[in-house]
């Protein structure tokens, strides 16, 4: 006896005893195995198939067989052919801290409560808020990505948690800190690095990848090419007299291609993470950051009244937030300001106090008897 229209059928194949389903959506059919030989599971299964697709559940079978681990596939994918500068970044994410916890799992069984796990499992290891935060938002763009997939590999996307962060850097590089720093590992490429650091506020990233044509030594000017900066942008910045004499000795006997920092061997400076760490040390700021120099810069800058458009383009800074994100303004700042105050006040007092006897001279002068002639 046929089965309704719309209900479906089950059925097998001649050459197995597993139980197939047929149904169909919007018009367009589908095939599953039940993976069972038991024909009234086989019915309890499609049945569980028709309401899905009544309810607007329904994903299908294709799409409830994708893993995290097809979804960071394509993220990753995504990443090197847009030649994102943060690939390296994303990638360890992936695999320190988002492959062992999700990647075994089906797309269809990450759940808020599931996100909610994890962030409880990753406070417990030790990690900020922040950091947890920029793992979410990588994960929540493989979902974003399935599901523009064509075929689509995700239907929903689960709310995903937004945690609240209090991390902002407070470091500064203040003058005398600079001169010890310096004077830990006085070679000409570790003192150009961090002059040109807290001068400009430049990336470690963008210093390190610093070729020699870059530099124009008769104009005095240091371009950063467009695509090669995080932003995309490109900058163009002119030398003060200690970065010219620095880069002029840097670029000596150089080609166009090489390095602008490299060691007294002729190799490129890729990292100086342990240098710069026991200069730190050595200069009593054991906690300073390089790229603590970024706020440094913004905060000289501002300080001899250059306008935040033009140290968010020297920096490479794309909107205002940075001034509120970076907490450009220190404790000196504050004090500064009170004495501005103070200096006004003062002034203003002596306006009111000088008015004021003028007020008294006038008056007493109505006061007083006409001189008799």
């Amino acid at each position: 006896m046929r089965r309704p229209k719309g209900t479906g059928s089950v059925f097998q194949r001649p050459d197995s005893d597993v139980w197939w389903i047929k149904y169909s959506r919007n018009g367009k059919p589908f095939r599953e195995s039940t993976k069972t030989t038991d024909k009234r599971k086989a019915e309890k299964f499609l049945r569980i198939r028709l309401a899905e697709i009544s309810s607007g559940t329904f994903a299908g079978p294709q799409i409830e067989r994708v893993r995290i681990e097809d979804l960071a596939e394509e993220f990753l994918r995504d990443y090197r052919i847009n030649g994102k500068k943060s690939l390296d970044d994303v990638q360890a994410r992936w695999n320190l801290h988002l492959k062992p916890f999700f990647g075994f799992l089906r797309a269809i069984d990450v759940t808020s409560e599931l996100l909610a796990r994890y962030v409880d499992a990753r406070q417990g290891e030790g990690a900020k808020n922040a950091t947890i935060n920029r793992e979410l938002a990588a994960l929540k763009r493989m979902f974003h990505l399935g599901m523009k997939a064509t075929p689509a590999k995700v239907m929903h996307i689960p709310a995903f948690p937004h945690l609240a962060e209090n991390n902002a850097r407070t470091g500064f590089l203040e003058d005398g800190q600079y001169q010890k720093i310096v004077d830990y590992r006085p070679q000409l490429w570790f003192r150009a690095i961090v002059e040109c650091g807290r001068t400009y506020g430049w990336r470690i990233s963008e210093l390190l990848k610093l070729k020699v044509g870059q530099i124009d030594i008769g104009h005095r000017v240091i371009r950063l090419e467009t695509g090669t900066t995080k932003n995309k942008a490109g900058r163009e910045v002119v030398m003060t007299e200690a970065i010219f004499q620095l880069l002029s000795a840097c670029i000596e006997g150089k080609g166009p291609e090489d390095h602008v920092f490299t060691r007294p061997c002729g190799k490129p400076v890729r990292d100086f993470r342990k240098t710069w760490k026991y200069a730190c040390i050595f200069a009593d700021v054991p906690k300073l950051l390089f790229h603590d120099l970024r706020r440094t810069a913004a905060r000289n800058l501002r300080r001899i009244g250059v306008g935040e458009n033009v140290i968010m383009k020297i920096g490479g800074w794309k909107t205002r937030s940075v001034f509120q994100r970076y907490d450009i303004v220190d404790n000196r700042d504050i004090a500064d300001a009170m004495k501005k105050l103070e200096q006004n006040e003062k002034s203003q007092i002596s306006h009111v106090l000088v008015t004021f006897n003028d007020s008294k001279l006038t008056r007493a002068a109505k006061r007083s008897p006409s001189p008799v002639h």
